[in-house]
């Protein structure tokens, strides 16, 4: 089978500075990835890299089987969700949460001319439903607390119906209830068979909810650790990460995994 996201020996390059040093990495069907590692490791760039939006200096990626670089990127683009601080920042303040969501049927963050269907209108709607914001829908953007505009930005993500979805911090910033909240519906959505797949950006292993399969550390722009959550999220590997001494601990109950980790 195809892989999802194929990464073989990318590097990215800005004038003398290396950002991603002979990255290989990759993502199958039916997996949920968090991505961790200090400010500055490439976390952002590779998302950037897997949403088509960045070719690689050196190395190919493959996207959904499409080789960036020999594809439409156009194209391919609508194939895959993207929730972001720098996405959020391009939508209007003024537009309506229910118009955030539907622009992403046309890739757009902002309404013009373009019609949109019933269906459209009906799919925006629940899906802002979904994720607890289903009376906002009237509201505009710029209203919302720190906790709804993530949650309205995962519903536009899932607009398009797409492949693969990539979501860059999405619990930045949120005070502890609203964090739990967002986890929470990102641990039902992980669970959904029918859900895309998932790559989630990080820097606190208490934000990766239950469900999530995979984990991939990145030290200085290289792949420190890649595989099974469970193999991954060590106390060595992670401490080795973060350049600190950390425990790291497993939580297990009957809504699944969660993990927390500390200083020595």
């Amino acid at each position: 089978m195809t892989p999802v996201l194929d990464l073989q020996d990318v590097s990215i390059r800005r004038g003398a500075k290396t950002i991603l040093d002979h990255v290989s990495w990759t993502v199958a069907d039916g997996e949920r990835w968090v991505v961790l590692g200090r400010n500055g490791a490439g976390k952002t760039t590779m998302l950037q890299i897997a949403a088509g939006r960045m070719h690689p200096s050196s190395g190919t990626a493959h996207v959904l089987g499409e080789r960036l670089g020999a594809v439409d990127v156009f194209e391919l683009r609508p194939r895959i969700g993207v929730a972001s601080a720098a996405l959020a920042d391009r939508i209007p303040g003024g537009e309506t949460v229910l118009d955030v969501v539907l622009t992403a049927a046309y890739g757009m963050t902002g309404r013009w001319r373009e019609q949109y269907e019933a269906l459209d209108h009906e799919r925006a709607r629940v899906l802002l439903e979904v994720f607890g914001v289903g009376d906002l829908a009237e509201r505009t953007f710029g209203t919302l607390s720190e906790g709804e505009r993530k949650r309205t930005q995962i519903a536009r993500a899932l607009m398009t119906d797409p492949e693969l979805l990539l979501l860059d911090e999405p619990a930045a910033g949120l005070d502890l209830g609203g964090r739990e909240e967002l986890v929470g519906a990102l641990t039902e959505l992980a669970r959904d068979h029918r859900s895309p797949v998932l790559v989630l950006v990080t820097h606190h292993v208490e934000e990766i909810p239950a469900g999530f399969t995979h984990g991939l550390l990145l030290r200085e722009g290289r792949v420190h650790a890649a595989g099974p959550l469970e193999e991954v999220l060590t106390t060595e590997r992670l401490s080795e990460t973060f350049d600190v001494e950390l425990t790291v601990d497993r939580h297990t109950d009957r809504h699944g995994d969660r993990w927390s980790a500390r200083a020595r």
